[in-house]
């Protein structure tokens, strides 16, 4: 029976950091990976990186079939099996060598490929073997969250790993859900060619940002030809003559959709039911995640980090989240995880992309905030390029004057948020923005106009006015 000093269980971005990190702290280490996907976990292999790329592929469809300036003229078509085996072989080079090239390096930890499971506080079995360590941590990731509505079992519907391994293009698509994963799968097929109808249980899509930028940002998706349907109860899923059909009630009336193919997107759960947690009495939360303190520790020698530790589900906090876990698990010097500063996006076009608190969030916490919002039309830059779409939110706390949240709708939001992250990390006033030289003409000038927002009229303004 081997025994180790730490066991990592996950090989994506949370259990690499870890194991990265207890490679440097110089202990014998094992890192489990589970059969669920491949090394790298899920962002690498059918999450971030397959799916940016296609939304690309998607972007420059758009950008060739409907040009905003004169004297361009370009005919464009579509091979989708192409394009998915060049998807593939990019998953394939980054899953090698950010991964398997770097998992070889590490010479304190050795690697198996298989699905682990607690027989006690200090034993694992992997594919009818036990392991020994004296400290674990949990970080297996998360799956698709299947709701329990009628027939759903009885369908062969699609999850996002299903859909970036089709073979074919879908005339059609019914997608249910319309969080982030929901709308970029909605736009990236809308724009392949595929008839796109999006069905959202909640009032809005993505819910969780600003209402103001979402309705645009629906109103945008809607001018491309989704269909998307909100405040929706699905009653039943049923599969005739080849075609999925939705059966649900909108705005207290029976519809029914009827598409080629049916995609889940209604959110993850974290992947703790097989791992035998239970006999350790570690604590699960309403969603089967690993509850665990602000150093990652879910009991006297077990952590959690990623995705099995709940939301956000981010590869970047899951990467943060591991690191942490290992320092504590083998480190005098512990380490806390900040929440307060966790840039997001949703890579759809324009991009959504935010840093700190809502309108609505820092009001619950009883702060005296005022917010200003400005479209992108009075950003230069957007006219010169001819795309000004989306606007810039700022949420200011009005007592300190200091920014605590900045949301953009805005062609490479993803990009122009780390602006954002350093202004609420420093506690900026909207002063020591405005006080901020920034070139011009860019599309980041847009984050110094709406701090400017707040002490004069921005229409009444010229280009470079301090």
């Amino acid at each position: 029976m081997k025994q180790f000093k730490l066991i990592v269980l996950g090989g994506g971005a949370a259990g690499f950091a870890a194991a990265m990190k207890a490679n440097e702290l110089r202990a014998k280490t094992l890192m489990v990976n589970n059969d669920a996907v491949g090394i790298g976990g899920t962002c690498v292999n059918v999450g971030c990186l397959p799916t940016k790329h296609l939304l690309y592929v998607g972007e420059i469809i758009q950008r060739m079939k409907i040009s905003n300036f004169k004297g361009l003229n370009a005919s464009i078509s579509l091979d989708f099996k192409t394009v998915i085996e060049e998807k593939n072989r990019l998953v394939e080079r980054l899953r090698d060598e950010k991964y398997e090239k770097v998992l070889v390096g590490l010479s304190h930890v050795e690697f198996i490929q298989g699905n682990a499971k607690f027989l006690s506080n200090t034993e694992i079995q992997i594919n009818e073997k036990i392991y020994q360590a004296d400290k674990f941590i949990v970080a297996a990731g998360s799956s698709t969250f299947i709701p329990s509505v009628e027939g759903i079992d009885r369908v062969d519907y699609l999850t996002n790993i299903e859909a970036l391994h089709l073979k074919e293009l879908p005339h059609s698509m019914i997608i249910l859900g319309g969080g982030p994963l929901g709308i970029e799968f909605a736009q990236m097929f809308s724009r392949f060619g595929t008839r796109v109808c999006l069905l959202q249980r909640r009032e809005r899509i993505v819910p969780r940002e600003e209402p103001e930028l979402t309705a645009l940002l629906q109103r945008y998706l809607e001018d491309e030809g989704i269909e998307i349907f909100t405040k929706v109860e699905v009653k039943s899923v049923r599969e005739e003559s080849r075609e999925k059909i939705v059966k649900t009630v909108v705005d207290g009336k029976e519809k029914e959709f009827k598409g080629e193919q049916l995609l889940i997107a209604t959110g993850r759960r974290p992947l703790t039911p097989s791992l035998g947690l239970e006999k350790l009495k570690v604590k699960l939360g309403r969603k089967g995640e690993v509850l665990i303190n602000d150093e990652m520790q879910a009991r006297e020698n077990i952590w959690a980090a990623g995705d099995v530790a709940g939301e956000p589900m981010l590869e970047t906090v899951a990467a943060r989240e591991g690191m942490i876990a290992a320092n504590n698990a083998l480190s005098e010097k512990k380490i806390k995880m900040d929440y307060r500063v966790i840039p997001h996006a949703v890579f759809t076009d324009p991009q959504l992309a935010a840093v700190g608190l809502t309108d609505e969030e820092a009001t619950g916490k009883g702060i005296m905030c005022r917010c200003n919002t400005v479209p992108m039309e009075l950003v230069p830059k957007a006219h010169t390029i001819k795309d000004t779409k989306g606007a810039i939110k700022i949420v200011l706390n009005n007592e300190t004057q200091k920014i605590i949240g900045i949301h953009i709708l805005a062609p490479g939001a993803a990009d122009l948020i780390h602006e954002g992250v350093m202004i609420v990390k420093n506690r900026m006033t909207v002063d020591d923005v405005i006080d901020t030289l920034h070139i011009f003409p860019t599309l980041s000038e847009g984050i110094k106009i709406a701090a400017q927002s707040f002490r004069r009229d921005i229409t009444r303004m010229s280009c470079c006015v301090e």
